[in-house]
C-alpha cells in the first residue's frame, strides 16, 4: 500500500509539475485567484446550505448548482491557461522576466469577479461588507475588461 501511495503522490507531482509548466509557474495572481475560487465556492454553498442562495429559487443547496459553479471555475482556469499560452508565443521578457500581460490581466479581472462575488455572498448572509473594498474590485474589474465580450468574442 505505501507503494502505491508513493507512485500516486510521485505521478500526481508530475502532472502538477507539467500543468504548472503551461501556466508559466506560479504566480501571486495564481495564488489569490485559486485562493479567492475556493472561498467564493465554499460561501457560496454555505449561502444555499443556509438557504440564502441567489442561485437557486428556494435559496437552498442545489447539487446541480453547485456543479455548474465549479465547472465556471475550471473554466476560468482554462482562460488562464489560454492568456498564459499567448504570453508565451508572443515570448516578450521585461527585466529579463517572462512577459505576462494577457494572463496579468485575466487574473486580475477573475480576482476581482471572485471578490465581488465573496462580496455578494457574505451581503447575502447579513455580513457587512465595507464599501471602498466593493468599489476597489469593481474599479478593478472594469479596469481588465476593457474589449471583453461575454458573447465569445470581440
Amino acid at each position: 500500500m505505501d507503494r502505491m501511495w508513493k507512485t500516486l503522490t510521485e505521478a500526481a507531482a508530475a502532472v502538477a509539475g507539467i500543468v504548472a509548466g503551461w501556466y508559466g509557474g506560479w504566480t501571486p495572481g495564481s495564488r489569490v485567484l485559486v485562493i479567492l475560487m475556493i472561498t467564493d465556492y465554499v460561501l457560496g454553498c454555505l449561502c444555499a446550505l443556509t438557504g440564502h442562495s441567489a442561485k437557486t429559487e428556494s435559496g437552498h443547496f442545489l447539487s446541480k448548482v453547485a456543479f455548474v459553479g465549479l465547472l465556471k471555475k475550471g473554466i476560468i482556469m482554462v482562460v488562464i491557461l489560454v492568456a498564459a499560452l499567448l504570453d508565451q508565443v508572443l515570448g516578450g521578457t521585461t527585466n529579463g522576466q517572462a512577459m505576462t500581460m494577457f494572463r496579468s490581466a485575466a487574473e486580475f479581472f477573475y480576482i476581482a469577479s471572485e471578490g465581488l462575488s465573496i462580496i455578494e455572498n457574505a451581503g447575502l448572509m447579513g455580513v457587512p461588507v465595507p464599501k471602498g473594498v466593493r468599489k476597489a474590485l469593481e474599479a478593478l474589474r472594469e479596469k481588465n475588461d476593457e474589449g471583453r465580450d461575454d458573447n465569445g468574442g470581440e
